[in-house]
């Protein structure tokens, strides 16, 4: 009998109640808001909002207002200098450092000990559940598991309060006994210079019986290369034998799998996809066979989602709960949990791909697009159209931004695409064309304003030097951790900047 055959007696009645998300996902969510209610009674928040006054749905709709960073900010750093009972009831000690606003280079979304319990490490044992019931062979436990993390910091002068990425924060809190299966030791993981612990972290786990990996696809595939640098071996099968799953989230995996299948080649690999940020663990890629992740709907977050049409973030826009989502529509996400969130705007797109159950796929972000001429491109077109061009070029891309050319020398406007290939293709020409068709195909909008070039003209590729998105990530104190590329945007602040790097 192996350790993991033993382990995974543990979560057999946890798979059991996992059933009920495939047809009860309604009733659980309406339990969810009774119970964060209840909580929020005993808060300032609730008592400025009449939470006593809230028995229905409609009752929250009404009196509670939607919320954007900035709407809770204020609430947000008076609990960080050690106020209590301020969103939520307590004093939270935990902050999840994550990308910033308009107006902050960082926000600080509060984790409480309940959000740590009932919905990050719920997430993290649901996804071994769900891993265990579809590959009843596996011996993950039986080995290690790599888990890649971020850094923390004391966060003021308050006692005891931790400020930092929700990786490290999720590392710090972990229970003992997790720590005997968990690689690198907690002091390499929370190192906060990424080059350093990238070193660290490969020479501690090269000769490690690594079973399972966790974490952000671009950073853990940076260490993995360093890993077979260093073992001087061509795949990691040689290095790690007994390596089974990949369970990653963050950043869409598309632009990546083509590297992660070429260094990893065993037949035995999964990967499993998971929707955890900085502001609760949203989703679980449930069945191999299908993308879309299952929406946790009994944890400690209850959902509202907001028809990306129709979303402006300085007006209160329509929402609906769960049950008035539509297949195939684009939302963008609103939150209540029990971290003091409440009616959150969190800035993520998704759409869903059935109900009963109700599973979705992440298509942006609310500010990741570009929208310059009325081409409403998404994230989602953009990876679609990347994977696309690849496949047909046998190119792979590493890592990429794109954003609008407004108006050239010659009149002349179009999308600029600055992409960093791990594999270039021949004629990158043949690629530009090639991703132009696609999103045309794939986006009705884009497809009108390129018609007869009128609008839009032929996009534009310029390929970028090796380690662009690194250096620029590093000068801006942003390599590693939870930090991520900006995709798409509107302006071209971030492109113009990597573009001066490209030259130097």
């Amino acid at each position: 009998m192996t350790l993991t055959s033993i382990i995974g007696r543990l979560f057999l009645s946890r798979q059991k109640e996992l059933e009920k998300q495939l047809v009860g996902a309604e009733g659980m969510q309406q339990d969810v808001l009774k119970r964060l209610i209840a909580r929020g009674c005993a808060t300032e928040y609730g008592r400025d909002h009449g939470f006593a006054d809230i028995h229905s749905y409609e009752d929250f709709a009404r009196l509670v207002p939607q919320n954007s960073y900035e709407e809770l900010k204020g609430f947000i750093d008076r609990m960080r200098h050690g106020e209590q009972d301020v969103l939520w009831p307590g004093r939270v000690k935990w902050y999840a450092k994550s990308s910033g606003t308009t107006n902050d280079k960082s926000k600080f979304i509060p984790v409480s000990k309940e959000g740590l319990d009932r919905i990050h490490y719920r997430g993290s044992k649901d996804c071994m559940a769900f891993y265990l019931k579809n590959n009843p062979e596996s011996r993950m436990f039986d080995g290690k598991s790599l888990i890649l993390g971020g850094s923390h910091q004391p966060n003021y002068n308050v006692s005891g309060s931790l400020v930092g990425d929700l990786s490290a924060i999720l590392i710090e809190n972990i229970l003992p006994i997790a720590n005997l299966k968990r690689v690198p030791k907690k002091s390499t993981a929370l190192l906060s210079d990424f080059e350093e612990k990238r070193e660290r972290i490969a020479r501690e786990t090269m000769n490690k019986d690594v079973t399972n990996l966790s974490g952000v696809p671009s950073w853990m595939l940076s260490v993995l290369v360093r890993v077979l640098e260093l073992s001087g071996k061509q795949t990691l099968d040689e290095v790690w034998p007994n390596l089974e799953v990949f369970f990653h989230g963050g950043i869409a995996f598309t632009p990546y799998r083509p590297q992660y299948e070429q260094i990893i080649r065993s037949p035995r690999m999964h990967y499993m996809e998971t929707y955890n940020a900085s502001e609760g663990f949203f989703g679980i890629q449930n069945d191999p066979a299908d993308p879309a992740m299952l929406l946790m709907s009994d944890y400690d977050v209850f959902y509202e989602f907001i028809p990306l049409d129709e979303f402006n973030e300085h007006e209160t826009m329509h929402v609906v709960p769960l049950e008035g989502v539509e297949i195939g529509k684009n939302y963008a996400m609103m939150i209540t949990t029990s971290c003091g969130l409440w009616r959150y705007v969190i800035g993520d797109t998704i759409k869903f791909t059935s109900r009963n159950p109700y599973k979705f796929v992440i298509t942006g972000r609310t500010k990741y697009f570009i929208n310059a001429f009325g081409e409403e491109l998404i994230m989602d077109n953009a990876e679609k159209g990347l994977a696309y061009a690849c496949e047909q070029t046998g190119a792979e891309v590493l890592e990429y931004t794109a954003a609008p050319v407004f108006m050239d020398e010659h009149a002349r406007c179009r999308h600029q695409w600055l992409i960093e290939f791990a594999k270039p293709p021949q004629d990158i020409s043949t690629f530009e064309q090639i991703l132009d068709k696609k999103l045309q195909q794939l986006n009705s909008d884009y497809e009108a304003k390129r018609s007869h070039d009128i609008t839009l003209q032929h996009l534009e590729v310029v390929v970028a030097r090796e380690g662009l998105f690194n250096d620029w990530l590093k000068s801006k104190g942003k390599l590693g951790g939870q930090h991520k590329i900006p995709r798409l945007s509107n302006s071209r602040k971030h492109i113009d900047e990597l573009l001066g790097m490209n030259k130097a």
